[in-house]
């Protein structure tokens, strides 16, 4: 019996399931407030580390050069649309995270959080933890891949 095409097919299911194993993508913020959906924010891994920015603004309200005029670091007046709101998030060492020790920037508010992500739904689905000290003391955005 030829053994090929099963293990040709083991490989692909393999594949597959770890092709969302990783916070690196696209992902659609929404409001976890309003639960309308606020920008599309791309994920990539840099030197070890993730960092994400937004590509592109969703809210139809919000003006598309728009700047972070309220941030107080180096991004302060930077464009909206590709500013760099995830900074020097790194793997736990379990392949399906969590991520932390990086932080995160709310653009409306200007302030920086650190960060914790974790994979749910098999990858379709990141919680995104921004908090102060402890990740106890915190608040959760659940943001969705776009494919």
């Amino acid at each position: 019996m030829d053994m090929r095409p099963s293990i040709t097919f083991v490989m692909l299911v393999s594949l597959a399931a770890t092709v969302h194993a990783s916070p690196v993508g696209l992902w659609r913020t929404q409001d976890d407030r309003t639960e309308e959906p606020r920008a599309i924010v791309e994920i990539t891994e840099r030197d070890g580390t993730l960092v994400g920015r937004i590509v592109e603004v969703l809210d139809p309200g919000a003006p598309q050069d728009a700047r972070c005029a309220l941030c107080t670091d180096e991004r302060r007046d930077a464009p909206i649309v590709g500013l760099t709101i995830i900074r020097n998030v790194q793997p736990n060492g379990r392949a399906n995270g969590p991520w932390d020790g990086g932080d995160i920037l709310d653009p409306n508010d200007g302030k920086v959080y650190r960060v914790r992500l974790k994979l749910t739904e098999g990858g379709r689905r990141l919680e995104v933890r921004g908090y102060l000290g402890t990740p106890l003391l915190g608040r959760t955005q659940i943001w969705h891949r776009v494919d």
